[in-house]
């Protein structure tokens, strides 16, 4: 029943046409690690998938660059921070290539069209009575760039873990408190802003238990946004970090990128910064007099093998020496399929080199690769199959997916739509062990043309489906198959392999991993 109730949804969405995701914008006190290679992915597979579904996608990247964490990590390095976010800036940018991730933009909000865009807002906000001066007392982590009340604290340390340090200062507030309120009877309208529910509890248990006002600029430091009309002050690191997803848009100018695409469809983020894509942004919004945004999606983190990530453990996987170890799309299609989105995911070397050979190598890799060999073999051509194939219950199978994947995609559920693609390579592999072309070669040839068509229909529709996932070897794929550049979205699903057509020489597309 739900799954019919997100089909509704997903082709009411379907309508609208443009399609606006963003990954959080990354902290970049430190270099790229797996989680935010996990983040991006995740939403470059949801970019991918709407764009073969004909929507008009804007996808946002970025790096978030001022704050205390950076201002202290530049000077143990003694540099300039410009110039140390600079470097580290780039390093986000060129992990982002390596994955192949599609984005359209990347933000960085030392940026003049970020700055202006924040300061903009603070004046709004400022003009419509949200944000006064006052004194902050309180616990302050540095790590989080988070403030924390009394209550939140756990043996001394703040709820993630991080060292706080006790803090007085001058500062600007934002009446956080006021939008209590009218942030929870937003959340009622819109039971899908926050997801999974987990996070969806989480957030409104938070905001039921009492919002406090938020301090909102820092005298203690001068690496940020400065304040409008308040020398001294610099904008708190996370009111000038959210607001990269409309100055992204053009904010505040009249821009058709902003009338296009704000409210953004999805922002993606990791469960440890919900509360503020979830609690401070939309009230900032709101206060603003602008929409929140339609959804906020929270995955889990990360272990490896089993053990919780720590620089001082030593265990830190980076994203880039797998990829290096194992190729691309098998990093890819690991980190999509192994864990249930919204779930803590574990790494391990046995299980990555199970998952890619089992599935990518033995289902699909080798089914392609001995029916391509096969049909080489006979004379290189998509063969023909005599007769209207379109009642095979495989077939059928393929085309009754599409309703389902988009559901699924709906809830960010990657691992169920992988779980059907390989469904389709089961049966085909299944199909061709029993229908044995290679015997039907010397007794019923019709046959075989048949057989060996269908098969190619399956390896197809399995292609169609992965290039959100793996796109350089769903490409491959397609190409060894012989299918036009501009029939791979899904509108073409239909558009069966023409008999006749010559096929490219077979080769091997996901070697086993040792």
């Amino acid at each position: 029943m739900i799954y019919k109730l997100l089909v509704s949804q997903y082709i009411d969405k379907q309508m609208q046409k443009n399609y606006y995701i963003t990954t959080p914008i990354y902290y970049v006190n430190d270099v790229p690690h797996i989680g935010h290679a996990y983040t991006t992915l995740c939403s470059d597979v949801l970019a991918r998938y709407m764009r073969l579904d004909g929507r008009n996608v804007k996808f946002l990247t970025g790096t978030d660059e001022h704050g205390q964490k950076v201002a202290k990590s530049a000077e143990k390095k003694n540099i300039p921070p410009q110039e140390f976010v600079n470097k580290l800036s780039l390093k986000f940018k060129e992990l982002a290539n390596i994955l192949n991730v599609s984005n359209d933009d990347f933000i960085r909000t030392t940026e003049d069209r970020h700055k202006r865009a924040v300061q903009h807002l603070w004046n709004i906000l400022v003009k419509n009575g949200d944000i006064y001066l006052g004194k902050y007392s309180g616990w302050y982590s540095v790590r989080d760039e988070a403030f924390y009340a009394e209550s939140e604290l756990i043996d001394g340390k703040a709820p993630t873990g991080a060292p706080v340090e006790w803090m007085e200062e001058d500062s600007y507030f934002f009446a956080l408190s006021k939008w209590q309120d009218k942030l929870l009877q937003f959340y009622e309208d819109n039971p899908d802003f926050i997801r999974p529910a987990s996070r969806r509890n989480e957030i409104i248990s938070f905001v039921k238990s009492g919002l406090m006002d938020l301090s909102v600029s820092r005298t203690s430091i001068s690496w940020g946004v400065d304040v409008p009309n308040a020398p001294g002050h610099v904008v708190y690191v996370w009111l000038d970090a959210l607001t990269n997803y409309i100055s992204a848009l053009g904010y505040p100018d009249n821009s058709q990128d902003f009338k296009d695409f704000w409210p953004a469809d999805v922002h993606m983020v990791g469960k440890d910064i919900t509360r503020f894509h979830a609690v401070y942004w939309p009230a900032f919004l709101m206060a603003a007099s602008i929409e929140p945004p339609k959804s906020v999606v929270a995955h889990g983190w990360w272990t490896n093998e089993g053990q919780k990530i720590s620089k001082s453990i030593g265990n830190v996987i980076d994203p880039i020496a797998l990829i290096e170890e194992f190729g691309l799309d098998q990093v890819r299609y690991f980190m999509l399929r192994e864990v249930i989105f919204g779930n803590d995911g574990n790494y391990s070397r046995e299980a990555f080199v199970n998952r890619v050979n089992n599935e990518l190598s033995n289902k699909v890799g080798n089914l392609a690769q001995r029916i391509l060999s096969f049909i080489s073999k006979i004379d290189g051509k998509v063969p023909d199959p005599k007769q209207d194939i379109g009642g095979d219950e495989n077939i059928a199978f393929c085309r009754s997916l599409k309703p389902l994947l988009d559901a699924a995609m709906e809830r960010e559920n990657f691992n169920l739509v992988l779980d059907k693609i390989n469904e389709i390579a089961d049966r085909a592999n299944l199909y061709v062990d029993q229908m044995a072309p290679w015997k039907l070669k010397n007794t019923d040839q019709d046959k075989m043309l048949e057989v060996l068509y269908i098969t190619l229909e399956l390896i197809r529709y399995i292609g169609i489906y992965l290039q959100p996932f793996i796109p350089t070897s769903a490409a491959k794929l397609l190409d060894l198959l012989a299918v036009e550049t501009d029939h791979r979205n899904f509108k073409d699903l239909d558009k069966m392999l023409k008999p006749g057509d010559s096929l490219p020489s077979p080769e091997v597309i996901f070697p086993r991993v040792e």
